[in-house]
């Protein structure tokens, strides 16, 4: 047996402009990560790296280079791999400066090791037995779409529902959370918000307290990542429970993290395994915010469906969840055809339907090469 890993850069395209407060996204770049046997190569295992731009650790303009670099290391090792040896080739081949692509080769051996059916985690959520709960992201945008969005959303069954918010003027903010508070009590509704770091440290309270009189569940980093003094301020006085974000990214230490987050002392941290280096990573924030006694909850940052189903069954194992991040499958036109589907505010694996789509053999556009 002789391991090797190649990797095809993919470009997702948007079905609509999706607006954030960093800028408006109308297509996203992933590398899929291929591990195979070279004497066996039925067998194959995926991954995908998708670093954000302008967001993640590893944004930088020698990405690619790196990514191939790391390609041809793992292809020297002549590996012979196992589910205890994962953590030590990670450790070994990866820096800790590139999150994502340590989550792309680690979920790449996950499959491999479990026969390259993109199964990584077995569990009822896999046998299509089980849901999981998961919220309606509405993204920034005019107050028209806004409003047409949150329609959408209540339509398709969602009761929680996460608002992109701090690019809008913030009245036209608060008339559409008063909107959806005049027709929902927050038993029928809950509302969540992400900032993604937009307010500015002087008006932060005061825009939270504004915000806490249409009872939201959780605002997402409401103050720029990298300020920990004025956010573990603005989590003790806060009225409405803070969810550390950005706030997360390049903590890849263990002694880090944790006084982190006893500095902080966030309601809630949000994990993007993409964001954060991987599984193995979160396993560390999880193993944290239980004991400092702060909740969380998972999301995707934007990947296709590869990098999705990996992040779905990695949070399958947990129980009794908060509605997820986890509802970005059907952003792009020409995402990966896979098992998962939406219904009714949750996510779902349909057990009977096989990955018959090859990510790498599509162009650009999604279109499949002859």
């Amino acid at each position: 047996m002789s391991l090797k890993a190649d990797f095809l850069p993919y470009t997702l395209h948007f079905r609509f402009e999706a607006g954030t407060s960093r800028g408006t996204l109308t297509k996203k770049k992933s590398y899929i990560i291929r591990l195979f046997d070279d004497e066996n190569p039925s067998i194959v295992g995926y991954g995908e790296c998708g670093p954000l731009v302008g967001l993640s650790y590893d944004d930088r303009p020698d990405f690619d280079e790196r990514l191939q670099q790391y390609c041809l290391e793992f292809n020297e090792l002549d590996l012979q791999l196992f589910s205890w040896n994962i953590p030590i080739v990670l450790n070994q081949v990866i820096s800790p400066q590139f999150p994502s692509i340590l989550f792309g080769f680690e979920t790449a051996m996950l499959d491999f090791l479990a026969g390259g059916q993109r199964i990584i985690r077995a569990s009822d959520f896999t046998t299509g037995q089980r849901a999981l709960p998961i919220n309606g992201l509405v993204w920034m945008g005019s107050p028209a779409f806004m409003r047409q969005q949150i329609e959408e959303k209540l339509q398709a069954g969602y009761t929680t529902l996460k608002l992109k918010i701090g690019a809008l003027d913030f009245e036209q903010e608060c008339d559409l959370l008063a909107m959806i508070r005049d027709r929902f009590t927050s038993d029928q509704i809950t509302l969540r918000v992400d900032a993604n770091g937009a307010f500015k440290p002087d008006e932060a309270l005061v825009k939270l307290e504004r915000l806490a009189t249409y009872d939201l569940h959780s605002i997402e980093q409401p103050i720029r990542a990298g300020q920990p003094d004025l956010l573990a301020d603005l989590c003790r006085h806060t009225p409405i429970p803070i969810a550390l974000d950005e706030e997360l990214i390049g903590q890849m230490e263990y002694v880090h993290k944790f006084r982190l987050l006893k500095k902080i002392q966030p309601q809630f941290i949000i994990l993007k395994p993409t964001l954060l280096g991987g599984l193995r990573h979160c396993d560390e924030w999880i193993e944290l915010a239980g004991r400092l006694n702060i909740g969380w909850w998972i999301t995707s940052a934007l990947e296709s469906n590869i990098g999705l189903n990996a992040i779905a069954q990695y949070t399958a194992q947990f129980k009794h969840l908060l509605p997820q991040g986890l509802g970005t499958g059907q952003l792009y036109y020409n995402n990966v055809d896979s098992p998962l589907f939406t219904s009714n505010g949750f996510l779902h694996y349909d057990s009977t339907k096989p990955w018959n789509f090859d990510p790498l053999t599509v162009d650009q556009s999604g279109a499949e090469l002859s």
